[in-house]
């Protein structure tokens, strides 16, 4: 979970263009512009580089889904002029352009406009959203390899030891898999890769060796991005800190509440399927503001909220921690949800000219129902989805869809229905400082979460951590870039795989 863009209908921010494929043995890093250097991309204009919104997002699959959006990186005023201008005289010259193919071609049929990019382009059903690279063509590893650090360890020994468990077993069964058994064909094979990365990446002595030992021992798998050129969307989310109760007093009255009865789940996957009917059918859940007005949930008040927004922002985020009166402290994450529509609110407020798109952010949202809580009221209630909880210790939260600690900068939330869970990658994106300034960034990380509204193969979402610091970082993230999985050859599958059966359960 998180604040992130989810509707499709705007052109991330250019950090780059993505080379998927090189014809020299290492893929070199490649050039990145902060920005498009024209005033139209892809049919797209500049107007359309908006930044994120903090409340356009939808929860998790699974647990600790949380992102803001904070206040977003924008061009300076300097910059704004020089694409203004840029503009005008590529407006000029397409006019003029435009104007002698009439003259010379009399009617000839005018080109198409490019099309519009949309970072949530859906990959047709039973495919996985990822393609391999050819040997001799893997990218450069040594900026990862420079940067790892013990945090990313604890991240990769918290997906060793999920591969122990009984629910990565069920994930990677053949019943569950789907397409992604094309790239890792079972559970024995996945287990056996994340230990073979940690052992490989302990006993490289540098860079170059790393480099050979995958080259050796790995296919390496890239996204094939929403332009099925690599190209993915890298947004950010984070756990948000809110003051709340266990019990309901004049300040704390709004409540979390937790899982219904009759709330059903399936199984491995934890995607919600509806509402279990008296009769045993399944049914569709009402609506959220039909369930909030007709009290179906009262006596299953999880705590205590003070205002109806701070309510709304978690379940955005599907997670928090919970600051109480005595300062002690709780954790809550997500339990499951009615799987209605989500409408996201800044996008809402957007379209109907209440902010603007530069204002698309936390804190004006926040203010704003301060001044007007009945004017955002009614704009929340355009959301469907209503959102249930559950109480965590501090050791277990905020647990990703693994049901493992999500790491600051180590944890990626991708679309689990086309990517492999729990393994090891090299991501290449820009991430933002306080000032929303990008700066180049290429690291290993783990696929040790999912999210509502990443659903697609040009989506990736970073976890930046706890608190009001890293609701900034979250909230200026925003920017292209590309990742890849690594995958153990089969011939090593049996020298790293861990001690059990060879059957591909």
């Amino acid at each position: 979970p998180m604040f992130r863009p989810t509707d499709g209908r705007r052109l991330p921010k250019r950090s780059r263009p993505i080379t998927p494929m090189m014809t020299s043995s290492v893929v070199p890093r490649p050039n990145r512009p902060r920005r498009a250097g024209a005033t139209v991309v892809m049919g797209r204009s500049v107007s359309d580089f908006c930044t994120k919104s903090p409340l356009d997002a939808d929860v998790p699959l699974m647990h600790g889904r949380i992102q803001d959006c904070g206040i977003g990186s924008r061009p300076s005023t300097a910059r704004r002029l020089r694409r203004a201008r840029s503009g005008a005289a590529l407006a000029a010259a397409a006019a003029l352009s435009a104007a002698t193919a009439i003259f010379l071609g009399g009617c000839e049929t005018p080109a198409k406009p490019a099309p519009e990019i949309d970072p949530d382009f859906q990959l047709p059903a039973g495919e996985h959203g990822l393609r391999k690279v050819p040997e001799g063509q893997h990218p450069d590893l040594s900026d990862a390899f420079a940067a790892k650090d013990a945090a990313f360890g604890r991240a990769l020994d918290l997906s060793i030891a999920w591969f122990d468990t009984g629910t990565s077993r069920s994930a990677y069964s053949s019943q569950q898999l789907g397409p992604v058994a094309e790239v890792v064909p079972d559970h024995r094979t996945a287990a056996a890769t994340v230990r073979a990365f940690k052992e490989l990446l302990a006993s490289s002595k540098d860079a170059a060796a790393f480099q050979k030992a995958v080259a050796e021992h790995f296919d390496v798998w890239q996204t094939r991005g929403y332009d099925d050129k690599g190209t993915a969307l890298f947004t950010g989310y984070f756990s948000p800190e809110i003051k709340a109760s266990m019990v309901r007093t004049d300040i704390f009255k709004y409540p979390l509440f937790q899982a219904p009865k009759d709330l059903v789940k399936d199984s491995q996957t934890g995607e919600p399927l509806g509402r279990r009917a008296k009769d045993g059918s399944i049914v569709p859940w009402p609506s959220r503001k039909e369930l909030l007005a007709g009290g179906e949930f009262a006596g299953t008040e999880l705590v205590w909220l003070a205002s109806a927004f701070d309510a709304y922002v978690c379940e955005v985020n599907g997670s928090a921690k919970l600051i109480m009166p005595d300062n002690s402290v709780k954790y809550v994450g997500y339990a499951g949800k009615t799987g209605r529509p989500y409408v996201g609110l800044g996008m809402s407020l957007v379209q109907d000219g209440v902010i603007t798109r530069r204002e698309r952010n936390l804190g004006t949202i926040e203010r704003l129902y301060q001044r007007d809580p009945e004017l955002v009221q009614k704009y929340i209630d355009r959301n469907e989805n209503m959102v249930f909880f559950a109480m965590y210790d501090g050791k277990s939260w905020p647990a990703g869809s693994l049901g493992v600690p999500v790491t600051s900068y180590a944890t990626l939330a991708t679309d689990k229905r086309i990517f492999p869970r729990g393994l090891a990658m090299l991501v290449d994106t820009q991430t933002a400082d306080y000032a929303g300034k990008m700066r180049d960034w290429r690291r290993f990380m783990l696929d040790q979460d999912t999210g509502g509204a990443i659903r697609a193969a040009g989506r990736g979402d970073i976890y930046m951590g706890v608190g009001a610091a890293a609701r900034v970082l979250a909230g200026n993230q925003y920017a292209d870039g590309t990742f890849y999985y690594f995958v153990l050859k089969p011939e090593f599958v049996d020298r790293f795989a861990p001690p059990g059966p060879k059957s591909g359960g």
